[in-house]
């Protein structure tokens, strides 16, 4: 397979058409940027479309649209369908990045922008691998694209996209480049992610904001109140309070444990990557396990009262926040939302009135390592990293995992090239150029050796 002399040829070209995405703050959250999203649709749509696929076309949703694209050369080959996606989270605070996020730049050998490792810098690698094997007649099998536009939204008009064009999806894997390895010289597939349940809680006290002059410490402060419910919803141990929240929670054995404890893992480089002087989580657990196989609770964000320049003093009507829970094998994202919104309820004083609202949510996965797809992207990563690639578990969530397995019937695969380190939905993103070209270079030994696995097994 002549990948190299093609993907040496045309790297510069290939960083540039990225960059062109990049420039396009494609944010599912905010609706002032959705043409921006559309259009960003419609450039993916270009490019596969140039790359060699055929039926290209955006499929509407209620929401944003889906790029479907395909290339069957034998309908008795195999079949990979190919799952990205093209939103972007907010590039809040936007003081806080060192360049401006959607106007890419190279430092450090990196590409520096919001999406060029979630997921736009990963999905393009799979339209440049396509193009190299289209244009090096290589191309050992069926391939099918299907690149999303609401991932970081939730996925939420996905399922009815799947239901309605079941036939049409139909593969023998779902390959997905959306997550993590170890480290460049240390490769792996993650074989597990976890689910999330993303809640949305609003107190109100006063019918207004209040002197606080004049009423404070007569009528309830729903900034305080918030803050220690919140705060009660984690023991000393950091274990989570809100009865039943463990129930389905699986509990791993000390010799599965002691595998997942394997991973390459520095504690004290962790800690000077982040800047911090010590960890804190779930006693009992070591870091690695905190971050992949339990579940948490944090706030992503805590808003009331004034916060702008100077002193302004009120005693705030309201207080609110945003909760995600990330959830682990047996979980169910709608039996946790529901204890949640319960549980938030019942610790409420009787000065406040409180609101909760589920976001989106997702459910927890974990792919097979004895499948023809995990023993050909081990072996491709072998092929490309000269070793062999560490089977994870990672702390992400992907919603549509699930899906893929409950409507379509359909195993996915996780290759994915980002590092932990690459700041996603953080300021300063980066995705490394290594990592780029890596994968340009992997995935298409993944499709040969994918084929000629599957191939030997109907032998």
């Amino acid at each position: 397979m002549e990948v190299l002399p093609y993907l040496n040829k045309n790297k510069q070209r290939f960083v540039d058409e990225l960059f062109e995405m990049l420039r396009l703050p494609s944010v599912s959250a905010d609706p002032k940027f959705a043409n921006d999203v559309v259009a960003t649709a419609e450039y993916v749509k270009k490019r596969i479309e140039e790359a060699g696929a055929e039926n290209v076309a955006l499929i509407p949703t209620e929401g944003f649209p889906v790029v479907y694209g395909e290339k069957i050369i034998d309908p008795k080959l195999p079949t990979v369908l190919v799952y990205g996606h093209y939103d972007v989270q907010p590039a809040d605070p936007y003081e806080l990045w060192e360049t401006p996020p959607f106007e890419p730049v190279i430092k450090n050998d990196s590409i520096y922008a919001r999406g060029s490792c979630d997921d736009k810098g990963q999905m393009y690698m799979h339209v440049k691998a396509f193009e190299i094997m289209m244009r090096t007649n290589s191309l050992p099998c069926n391939i099918k694209f299907m690149i999303e536009g609401e991932e970081e939204v939730g996925s939420s008009h996905l399922n009815d996209f799947l239901k309605k064009y079941k036939d049409k999806l139909q593969a023998d894997v779902v390959v997905v480049s959306d997550s993590s390895m170890i480290a460049n010289d240390c490769p792996s597939l993650t074989i597990g992610l976890r689910g999330l349940s993303y809640m949305e809680v609003e107190v109100t006290g006063a019918n207004r904001d209040l002197h606080s002059g004049t009423y404070g410490g007569a009528v309830a402060n729903p900034i305080n109140i918030l803050a220690k419910m919140i705060a009660s919803m984690k023991d000393d141990n950091n274990r989570i309070t809100i009865p039943g929240f463990y129930d389905e929670v699986e509990n791993y054995t000390e010799e599965e444990r002691a595998e997942i404890a394997k991973r390459p893992f520095n504690l004290e480089t962790y800690k000077k990557e982040l800047a911090i002087s010590d960890i804190e989580g779930e006693a009992g657990y070591s870091t690695i396990e905190r971050a992949t196989i339990r579940p948490t609770l944090d706030c992503n964000g805590i808003w009331g009262g004034y916060t702008g320049a100077g002193a302004k003093t009120v005693l705030p009507s309201k207080a609110s926040a945003k909760i995600s829970m990330r959830l682990v094998p047996n979980q169910s994202s709608e039996k946790i939302s529901n204890l949640f919104a319960a549980h938030f309820k019942s610790i409420a004083p009787a000065s406040v009135t409180v609101k909760v609202n589920s976001h989106h949510g997702g459910e927890p996965v974990v792919t097979p390592t004895d499948s023809i797809a995990y023993h050909a992207a081990s072996k491709a990563m072998e092929k490309t990293f000269g070793k062999k690639a560490i089977p994870t578990f990672e702390g992400g969530s992907i919603p549509v995992i699930a899906s893929f397995k409950n409507i379509l019937g359909i195993q996915s695969l996780l290759m994915g090239f980002g590092l932990d380190t690459d700041a996603l939905h953080s300021p300063n993103e980066h995705y490394g150029l290594f990592n780029f070209y890596k994968g340009i270079e992997t995935i298409p030994y993944f499709y040969q050796y994918f084929t000629e696995l599957s191939r030997d097994a109907q032998i």
